[in-house]
Formats: structure tokens, C-alpha cells, sequence
């Protein structure tokens, strides 16, 4: 199978343009291409890694990749399929989530070996000292008006409201094909689906300015079966930072995943090979109860975001906690299992009994509610349950000395800090 055809059969392949002159450029020898990543967030997310690990796969199978940074078209703000204008962000804001994003992206390509070893490159080097009448007599000439609004990203944005400066972001991105095709002779661009009319504004300038054929595919935006999508304007980001998103946090995503995605998503998330994961698949059919595609998927993705150390502590915490045994937990480990859960800090000469410290907290509305809760036995304290209306907490209630955590009920979560 060639990397074209396992590509398609992963379903990492939305569009492309003449496809079978791509088939016969990377049957002909290594394709240098490129993924364009602009700075909107100090952290990639979920839906970045779709692309990042596209270009990972053409890596491994001897293609060269260039990772580009957006130092430029960040500042400036992509409209694609945006209701409304981005807010720009200043050069500073920009640089610091330029130089983070790089480390991120480090983590998946090989930099270092190999004659196709990754290229890590920055728009700003080149767009930073062009003026703006060059710009437009160089660049802009080639486009027409009529060219630019006829893409659907555009056409969406007409009747709102667009600026001239997100107008003009198409021809940023399509002169970062011909600079990188100019510098470094790459002829493939990959990037989201969303991106089709600023990556073939790309391909219409090197044909344009320089009479050369550039090439394009494009990735699915990745949804589940609902149709919900992964990304950070749908209030669901997954992040690729730890602090952001805890392993934990990203493993228990991954556990959560609907059985009607969970092979899919191994295909196009996991290096695993296409016959381990059909193997899998028929073995998950068999008993989806028992998870197993999402277990594979989680361990698959978290080690491979965050390592092996970091997979295994999100397995034993989420192994304690099913088990109620919050006791075998450290502090640092409940902190990352609990992190967002509400919190109240027990001043040193708060001495108070449960029921008092349940309404101080929040936990329960009233003093009548916390009895109740109390001797209906829906108070755990660190995972044992608690019915003695006159209990109070003392020092093996803390754990490390830094919290307790109390739970009301199946699922709802307190933490006491001190």
C-alpha cells in the first residue's frame, strides 16, 4: 500500500487537487511539502493533530516536511468560516505563542535525522521586510477581486461584514506556498478542510508568478457522530499543553469517545497499523462494553502526546478513583483528576463538624439539607462514607496534608484545600 492509498484508507483525505498527478509526484521521489500553523492560541488542540500527524506519516515514509509558523498571518487573523473578525492580537502576544507552538510541534516530527529531517519555518522572516507596495505589485496583481470573493470562505463572511485585512489573508497564505517553493522547492500544501480556498490561492499564485504546479490536500475536520467538532471555538478543546489539558483530562476524553467513533478515530490518531486495528475492531464488536477501542485510543494518544509516564499516572488515577480509593492517591494526582471541580479553603481556626462544613462549603444548601445528606449516607470524605452528624475532620483526613475531597452523591465533587 502506498502512503497515498493508506491515507485513504485512514480517511485523512478530504480534497485534493489533480490527484493523480499527486500520486505520480510521490511515486517519482521524496515531496518536500508543508503544514501552516497560525498562532491564535498559546497551545494547539485536538484538531490540529489530524494534520500534524498527517505530516508525521509522510515523514516516515521519506517525504520531507516544513512546519510553518505564522508569525504574519497571525497578526492579521484568518476568516475562514469565522461569523465574525478575530481580535487582533499585539506582536508580542503573537511571538510568545509562536515560540510555543513550535515546541509543541517538535514533539511529532523528526528535526534532526535524516535527509528529510523537519524544517521549522516562520512567515514573519519573509513578510517582515516586504513593504507594502512591493506587496501589491509583486503579489497582489496576480489576484483578482472577482478570484477572492468567489471562495466560500469569503462568501460567508460578505454579508456581515469583512475587513480588508482578513480579505487579504488568502494571499498571505498563497505567497508562504511560493516563498517555501522558491526557498526550498516544496510543491505540497496540507492543512484542514476549512482551508481549500487560502491553500489553492497557493497553487493559482505558483502557476501564476512563477508557471509551476503546486499540489493540496486537504484533512477532514474531524467530528464525532453527532457532528460536534473538535476545536476550541466549539467550547470543547482538547489542548495539546498539559497545563491547559492534564493527561488526565485528555485520557478520560478519549475513554468517553461514542463506540460508533472509536475504531475511526484509531485510524486516524494512532500509528497502529491498519490490520492491528481492524484485529481490534472485530474484538471490540464483540464486546463493546468492555471498551476496548476506546482503552487502545487513550493509550495510543495520550502516550504519544505526553509520554508514557504521563499515560500510566492518568490509568492509576482513573483506576483509584472508580475504585473509591482516594486514599492510595497523591495530592498532586486528585488535583489533576479534579481539576475545575469547586473549591473551598479551611481557614487554620476552622473547626468545624460536618454538617457545619458542608453548608460553609456549598456542598449542601442548608443546615437541613446537609443532616439529610449526612444519615442518607450520600457523604463521602476521600471516598468512605460518613454518617456520624458530629464528624469532624482531622489530620488523616487530609491527604499530604493539602486536601480532602468530599463527594455528595454519585458524582459531585468537592475539594478542601488548607
Amino acid at each position: 500500500m502506498t502512503i497515498f492509498e493508506e491515507l485513504k484508507a485512514r480517511g485523512l483525505i478530504f480534497q485534493t487537487t489533480d490527484e493523480e498527478a499527486l500520486v505520480k509526484a510521490f511515486e517519482e521521489g521524496p515531496v518536500s511539502y508543508y503544514t501552516g500553523y497560525d498562532p491564535t492560541a498559546d497551545s494547539l488542540h485536538l484538531g490540529h493533530l489530524v494534520a500534524i500527524l498527517t505530516s508525521r506519516r509522510l515523514q516516515l515514509a521519506g517525504h520531507k516536511p516544513y512546519a510553518l509558523v505564522g508569525g504574519a498571518t497571525g497578526l492579521i487573523g484568518d476568516p475562514s468560516f469565522k461569523d465574525a473578525e478575530r481580535s487582533l492580537q499585539t506582536k508580542e502576544t503573537v511571538e510568545g505563542w509562536v515560540e510555543k507552538i513550535q515546541g509543541q510541534l517538535s514533539r511529532f516530527l523528526d528535526f534532526e535525522n535524516g535527509d528529510n529531517k523537519a524544517v521549522m519555518v516562520n512567515n514573519y522572516d519573509w513578510f517582515g521586510s516586504v513593504s507594502f507596495i512591493d506587496f501589491l505589485r509583486d503579489v497582489g496583481k496576480y489576484f483578482t477581486v472577482n478570484y477572492m470573493m468567489s471562495k466560500e470562505s469569503v462568501k460567508k463572511r460578505i454579508e456581515t461584514g469583512i475587513s480588508y485585512t482578513e480579505f487579504a489573508y488568502q494571499i498571505m497564505q498563497g505567497y508562504d506556498f511560493y516563498e517555501l517553493n522558491d526557498k526550498y522547492g516544496v510543491t505540497l500544501q496540507i492543512g484542514g478542510s476549512d482551508q481549500w480556498g487560502n491553500m489553492t490561492a497557493g497553487t493559482e499564485l505558483l502557476r501564476r508568478k512563477a508557471d509551476k504546479s503546486g499540489h493540496v490536500i486537504t484533512v477532514p475536520l474531524i467530528t464525532d457522530s453527532t457532528g460536534k467538532k473538535f476545536g476550541k471555538s466549539e467550547g470543547n478543546a482538547v489542548w495539546l499543553d498539559s497545563t491547559k489539558t492534564t493527561p488526565y483530562e485528555m485520557y478520560q476524553f478519549w475513554l468517553n469517545v461514542m463506540d460508533d467513533d472509536a475504531v475511526r478515530f484509531l485510524k486516524i490518531f494512532t500509528f497502529l497499523s491498519l490490520e492491528e486495528i481492524e484485529e481490534i475492531g472485530k474484538e471490540f464488536d464483540q464486546a463493546r462494553h468492555q471498551r476496548l477501542a476506546q482503552k487502545v485510543l487513550a493509550r495510543e494518544v495520550v502516550t504519544l502526546v505526553h509520554g508514557k509516564e504521563a499515560y500510566e499516572q492518568a490509568v492509576h488515577i482513573t483506576e483509584q478513583l472508580f475504585a473509591g480509593n482516594l486514599k492510595a492517591l497523591s495530592a498532586r494526582d486528585l488535583k489533576v483528576a479534579l481539576n475545575g471541580v469547586p473549591t473551598y479553603e479551611i481557614s487554620a481556626d476552622e473547626n468545624l463538624n460536618i454538617v457545619e462544613l458542608l453548608v460553609n462549603a456549598k456542598i449542601s444548601p442548608s443546615k437541613r439539607q446537609a443532616r439529610e445528606d449526612v444519615q442518607n449516607g450520600a457523604i463521602y470524605i476521600n471516598g468512605e462514607r460518613v454518617q456520624d452528624l458530629d464528624y469532624t475532620l482531622s489530620d488523616t483526613d487530609k491527604i499530604d496534608n493539602e486536601i480532602t475531597v468530599i463527594r455528595r452523591g454519585k458524582k459531585k465533587n468537592f475539594v478542601l484545600t488548607y
